[in-house]
């Protein structure tokens, strides 16, 4: 399907406005898994033309996003990935979750941005980072671009080392998220050390129920659901 290849028209507009000099693109993966790490990748790119098809990972066939993602990481300025893990998922909500790993990537980058580009419409980044949020970013933004690929690629190898272990799971074909094969296995085994807890999947599975972890919400503070997906038979 044809598709509009991503620009620099954002962190142009960044650059011009905040007189921002370095801007990075930050992109997420695996935040409706029911099993597995959530994955950030933070990428400084420049304002160089980009890699031939680039475009949201999502996009692309597997054998494609794999083959660009070997490319970008030589063609990106610098690019650093964070993630967290199951267990600071079910502790901290999606949404700390995610500002953790995203944290994580920019702190390993070897030069602090000066603004991030944050794909979606929820800043769940935050101060004291300068940040713009950009709906379909991963399609439009050069820089969110090629963090979506490199995360992408990147989480599903993670998913299929953690599945060698865990072979009726699927973890190889599905990275952690919800697939017959996948919903089979819990339903027989229940979950693996690295499901998510506190994810709704739980609530349809009687004999696993008793393993629901439910995290204490401060006063004021909304429950988080996004992500947190039901078996929805």
């Amino acid at each position: 399907m044809p598709y509009e290849p991503p620009t620099h028209t954002v962190e142009r507009s960044l650059r011009a406005t905040t007189g921002a000099k370095i801007v990075a693109g930050v992109d997420e993966v695996g935040r409706g898994a029911w099993a597995g790490p959530v994955t950030v990748c933070a990428a400084i790119t420049g304002l160089r033309r980009p890699p031939e098809g680039l475009t949201d990972s999502k996009l692309l066939t597997v054998r494609r996003r794999t083959e660009l993602a070997e490319t970008l990481r030589s063609w990106v300025t610098s690019y650093a990935l964070g993630h967290a893990s199951p267990e600071e998922i079910d502790a901290l909500g999606m949404t700390a979750a995610l500002r953790l790993a995203a944290v994580r990537a920019l702190g390993e980058l070897p030069v602090r941005p000066d603004a991030v580009i944050l794909d979606g419409k929820h800043d769940y980044l935050g101060t004291p980072w300068k940040v713009r949020t950009v709906i379909k970013g991963d399609q439009s933004c050069v820089a969110v671009a090629a963090a979506s690929v490199i995360a992408k690629v990147q989480r599903d190898k993670m998913m299929a080392e953690l599945g060698v272990d865990h072979a009726d799971f699927g973890f190889a074909d599905n990275a952690g998220y919800p697939s017959p094969v996948h919903k089979a296995a819990l339903e027989v085994r229940g979950p693996t050390p690295h499901h998510r807890l506190s994810w709704a999947y739980l609530d349809a599975l009687p004999q696993w129920r008793h393993l629901k972890k439910v995290r204490s919400w401060t006063e004021g503070r909304v429950p988080e659901i996004e992500g947190q997906l039901g078996f929805d038979f």
